[in-house]
């Protein structure tokens, strides 16, 4: 734990630091572009120990940071591109948008199994959320 928190210190501070000496951007850039590596990274680390363990849980891994990384390297993207009008209503964000969904779907399902619950308790939370997303 204590090597964890010394991490994110020093990466904040390394962050805020860049952000003062060169410019928010190049901060956010920086982050941004080594967030979406690591999350395609690791989304593809626990879709080969799914293939080679095959594991609900895994696949539910793999797919919700295949979702992260889509998600934030398309707004990576755009942030690099000066927020191109073609990325700003694209219908193809979605498909990253859907990876993290069933990613969320498969985890909620792990869940319910390992509690030892019946298959429809995984309709529940994915009902409350969105009942609590149309709120909005």
């Amino acid at each position: 734990m204590k090597a964890a928190l010394a991490t994110l210190f020093v990466t904040a501070a390394g962050l805020i630091a860049l952000s003062y000496i060169d410019s928010y951007q190049a901060a956010y850039d920086l982050a941004y572009g080594a967030i979406v590596a690591m999350a395609l990274s690791i989304s593809l680390t626990f879709f080969w120990l799914w293939r080679a363990r095959a594991t609900p849980l895994a696949l539910g891994m793999g797919f919700g940071w295949a979702g992260a990384s889509g998600v934030m390297g398309w707004w990576w993207v755009y942030s690099l591109l000066s927020r191109p009008e073609a990325m700003v209503e694209s219908r193809l964000l979605f498909v990253f948008v859907s990876c993290y969904f069933v990613g969320g779907l498969l985890h909620f399902k792990v869940i319910v199994r390992s509690l030892g619950w019946r298959a429809v308790a995984v309709l529940f939370p994915l009902v409350a959320v969105v009942l609590g997303s149309l709120i909005t």
